[in-house]
């Protein structure tokens, strides 16, 4: 039994610290996904507490993973384990029969699953949880009790420290698709395949072809089958994708994205809730890049006379292009954040905190 016990304590405990370790490192993230619950269940006020409720169950649910992992003060720790996982396993039923959030977020961006495989993925924690319980007095850490609270507080100020340290600047790992290194643009896109299904009338019989390479033309072959159904097979991305428009609707997305020049592309999905300072931070690198003949533009999704009125107020000269918030807030954790591209590929990006000097960006990143 000790062996299972083991066994256990140290697969819940991996969850979790890995759980709490993927939300944790990207607050902002995490912010969006509990955003999106407070809006489906009619809680829009909490929306302002989101943050702070972020990185304590980030922070708590690492935690945890530590007290199981390293069997610290398990006997205590676990009365706070059972009842959130009571209340998870809950809420994610719900989302599994209902879909009230497309995406509920457990393991942050860094791992993507379904709202019933997270449902399930609970049910087997919680049927590991349940006996961690009931043997909760069996467990005994190597280290006086003094010790395991030490170390636990020394995990709980360390960990929230370095979730704060992120939130204010960029995560500290990137698992979005606009890390850097990765190429943004899709210039040879796949090619999708049809696929159709006919039905024999007499026997009932179906054949699946690739279209267009089925008899549709021979009338005798028609005469005996008939369509049933179509499936399509698209091999590219299904992830965002952004669109970059004007204020008319004219597709900009190809002049920015596959720009064979360093572009700079400033982010910023709402400038009514953007930091107004970041931008007065940045206009002097626009200043510069612009003399030296590189694009700079700002996506957002403000309306056209928002843009007009900010770029008026703080004096941004530069062009102002609308995509949806939603893919904006994918691009880079930060408003306004600024991303430095060259042919579609991902070469920096900065969270306005960390706004460098041009001739910093120049000297090691611009070359020709």
């Amino acid at each position: 039994m000790k062996i299972l016990r083991t066994i256990f304590r140290i697969l819940v405990g991996l969850v979790f610290i890995f759980s709490g370790f993927v939300k944790g490192i990207d607050p902002l993230g995490t912010v969006y996904k509990m955003d999106d619950y407070f809006i489906a269940f009619n809680l829009p006020w909490f929306m302002s507490f989101s943050l702070v409720l972020t990185i304590f169950l980030c922070t708590l649910e690492f935690l945890l993973g530590i007290s199981l992992l390293f069997n610290l003060w398990i006997r205590k720790t676990v009365w706070l384990l059972l009842p959130m996982m009571m209340f998870f396993t809950i809420l994610t039923f719900f989302d599994a029969v209902y879909n009230i959030v497309p995406d509920c977020g457990c393991f942050g961006d860094a791992l993507k699953i379904t709202n019933v495989q997270t449902f399930i993925k609970n049910l087997v924690l919680m049927a590991l949880i349940l006996p961690i319980f009931a043997w909760r007095k069996k467990f005994r850490s190597l280290l006086p009790q003094w010790g395991d609270v030490v170390l636990l507080l020394i995990t709980l100020v360390g960990f929230a420290s370095m979730s704060v340290g992120c939130y204010r600047h960029l995560p500290l790992i990137d698992f979005m698709g606009w890390k850097v290194g990765n190429k943004v643009s899709k210039t040879e896109p796949l090619p999708v395949t049809f696929y159709v299904t006919y039905k024999n009338k007499h026997t009932g019989a179906e054949k699946e072809y690739v279209s267009p390479n089925y008899p549709w033309n021979d009338s005798t072959w028609l005469s005996e089958w008939i369509f049933k159904s179509q499936r399509v097979v698209d091999p590219n991305s299904q992830g965002l994708i952004l669109r970059i428009e004007d204020q008319y609707g004219g597709d900009f997305t190809a002049n920015v994205l596959n720009n064979p020049d360093y572009q700079f592309i400033l982010v910023a999905y709402d400038l009514t809730k953007t930091n107004v300072e970041g931008f007065h931070k940045i206009l002097p690198l626009f200043k510069k890049a612009y003399a030296d003949g590189y694009s700079f533009v700002c996506l957002t999704n403000s309306l056209p006379a928002v843009i007009k009125k900010f770029r008026m107020a703080n004096g941004a000269s530069f062009d102002f292009y609308n995509s949806d918030d939603v893919v904006l807030k994918t691009m880079v954790r930060s408003s306004p954040g600024l991303i430095l591209i060259k042919n579609g590929i991902v070469i920096a990006k900065w969270g306005f905190r960390d706004f460098p000097y041009y001739d910093e960006v120049k000297k090691k990143y611009l070359k020709k």
